[in-house]
């Protein structure tokens, strides 16, 4: 690993020479909140920004996708045949994504890319990215990343770090990908930086001021907690809007439906959530989670248990912050956390105790 340091002169010559090889993306702001878009030509990335309010996650994961196209047409000899969408898998980079967003993405990868089942579009399109992230020097009060496996300095999915300096920015370089981008940019300039980068990574976690509570959910019972009697009351407020599943960055369930005009059809894959009604209505009509407790237990124990028993990578969360700050009736996930570890930590102790 390398650290490169990139002048404040340097900065937009190097995007300019990026933009040969790369479609570039980045935060873009409207004035009151940004997100990761396509840069136009001559845009540069918004460095100045909190947490999107949305993930990127729609860059390897669009909101709404043509997987396969097929013929209708009765005269049509390949009538009904499904053919592969054509797809851009050209090289792409996004430039300032906060590092949670990186390592958030690498836990979804866990279900796209599997012994069994390997997703080509998913696998394909985060191949074709590099991913360049943003030191998090001000994290909001609302997030809790040292807690939740990550970190506003985490290195985990990215190909680059971004440290910002007062005359530019130090890049660490962590993948091949990364050394290749910041060779393509034509930022060269070796330095040693990683005593600076330890030092902000050092202060910037130290202003981290919210925690999640985890430590027993591993080693509980897990139709303890399924059956708890907390989830009447937390679910009490829910609208079951799906502002939580949309925002966060971990969240990858998906439907998938034809669509048919004429003598053409598409068959798509959508965003779904499992706060949606008829999310899990079967083709019976009978619908195992009908009711909005159901539905808000389904959420916190996909993400606070069933994930955690199956691959042992901690809490499929990486304390972003956004359920939190969106959520218009103010459910919070660590509230929720803290109530099953606590319930987790009393049924341990009574075991003891025995």
């Amino acid at each position: 690993m390398k650290v490169i340091k990139i002048e404040k002169s340097q900065w937009s010559q190097g995007l300019a020479q990026l933009r040969k090889t790369f479609r570039l993306f980045g935060p873009v702001g409207n004035g009151k909140v940004s997100n990761i878009e396509e840069l136009a030509p001559g845009q540069e990335p918004e460095l100045t920004f909190g947490n999107t309010r949305l993930s990127p996650k729609n860059l390897v994961f669009p909101q709404s996708e043509v997987m396969l196209n097929y013929s209708l047409d009765p005269d049509d000899p390949e009538r009904n045949i499904m053919k592969e969408a054509p797809k851009d898998y050209a090289p792409r980079a996004v430039i300032g994504m906060r590092p949670c967003d990186a390592k958030a993405l690498t836990l979804v990868k866990m279900n796209f890319d599997t012994d069994q089942y390997k997703d080509p579009y998913w696998l394909n399109l985060y191949d074709a990215t590099t991913f360049v992230g943003l030191a998090c020097d001000t994290p909001a009060s609302t997030c809790f990343c040292t807690t939740a496996g990550c970190g506003p300095y985490n290195e985990e999915g990215l190909d680059v770090l971004l440290v910002t300096q007062k005359e530019g920015y130090l890049a660490k370089s962590l993948t091949a990908k990364g050394d290749e981008l910041l060779k393509a940019a034509g930022w060269t300039q070796t330095v040693e930086g990683e005593q600076a980068i330890a030092d902000g990574k050092t202060a910037a976690e130290a202003r981290i001021v919210s925690k999640i509570e985890t430590d027993t959910l591993r080693a509980a019972d897990t139709m303890a907690l399924y059956n708890a009697p907390i989830w009447e009351d937390i679910s009490f407020a829910c609208l079951n809007c799906g502002t939580c599943t949309f925002s966060c960055p971990t969240c990858w369930c998906f439907d998938i439906q034809d669509e048919a005009q004429r003598k053409k059809g598409v068959r798509i894959r959508n965003w779904d959530s499992c706060m949606f009604p008829i999310f899990s209505v079967h083709t019976t009509g009978h619908n195992p989670r009908d009711t909005k407790m159901q539905r808000v237990r389904q959420r916190f124990m996909h993400k606070l248990k069933y994930f955690v028993d199956k691959y042992d990578q901690g809490i499929m969360c990486v304390g972003c912050g956004r359920c939190v700050r969106q959520c218009p009736v103010n459910i919070d996930i660590r509230r929720v956390s803290a109530m099953l570890n606590s319930m987790a930590s009393a049924a341990q102790c009574a075991v003891g105790g025995k």
